[in-house]
């Protein structure tokens, strides 16, 4: 690992453009459960389609139960090492995105901008207007549930308002998709952190930013599928490996 590490630096220090592409690993050291991997949320309960949450107001409501459940995990989540030298990276100036399939808002919580997040999937920390794009907070929304269960709706619209994040069978953000690719053409180093690099299209930007000159580093516990096409690969805990590593650059 010593030597991983010190490779690790060295491809950090050479880097005048780095981007950073995590994914549930780097929040299951905050104490946030996965999603999908064995014995993730998703093995368990088996996740609302956005056309069932559309079409039916029990699915809706169902929704709205599990994320006052997960809620309990998301509050108390707070960023830890991992999240702390990704903020110090892009303070800096040497890291100039941080591509995210998270929905949690630890990237933003750890001190970076939401101008330099790039949410993949959406964000769990506030809902918003399916029909207006209006944002709601909420701590409203979870009262008033409290009270009837409800299913919330748009004051402005009468639209259904819906967390902020990405549900299957949704369509991908089309501005965060480009910007996301913008960035990975535009960096020489891109990083990989705690993303098993199987959900698609998200996972093809590390293969892009490869493809397009830059090297790529692949820091998750477990392989991945692309790891024979990294230059460096880390099969270890985030935190500990790019905090040892910013500690040799």
């Amino acid at each position: 690992m010593k030597d991983a590490t010190a490779a690790l630096a060295r491809l950090l220090d050479a880097s005048t453009r780095m981007v950073a592409f995590t994914g549930a690993g780097i929040s299951t050291e905050s104490g946030i459960p996965d999603f999908r991997s064995p014995g993730g949320i998703w093995s368990k309960v088996s996740p609302i389609l956005f056309d069932d949450f559309v079409r039916s107001e029990e699915m809706r409501r169902e929704a709205w139960r599990r994320k006052i459940a997960m809620d309990r995990d998301f509050r108390q989540a707070t960023p830890n090492r991992g999240h702390r030298a990704l903020a110090g990276l892009v303070a800096a100036g040497r890291m100039s995105a941080i591509i995210t399939q998270n929905v949690d808002g630890l990237h933003q919580a750890s001190g970076v901008s939401d101008e330099q997040v790039i949410e993949l999937h959406g964000n769990t920390t506030y809902a918003h207007c399916l029909d207006c794009a209006k944002r709601f907070e909420l701590d409203p929304i979870v009262a008033a549930f409290a009270r009837d269960e409800q299913p919330p709706v748009c004051d402005t619209c009468g639209g259904l308002v819906k967390t902020a994040t990405v549900s299957f069978g949704q369509a991908m953000p089309v501005e965060a998709m480009a910007r996301a690719e913008r960035e990975t053409l535009a960096c020489d180093l891109f990083i990989v952190l705690g993303s098993s690099l199987v959900v698609y299209p998200a996972a093809g930007f590390p293969l892009l930013a490869k493809r397009n000159g830059a090297r790529l580093v692949i820091i998750n516990r477990e392989p991945t599928e692309q790891d024979e096409a990294a230059d460096l690969v880390i099969h270890d805990g985030i935190g500990a490996t790019l905090g040892a590593a910013l500690d040799l650059a």
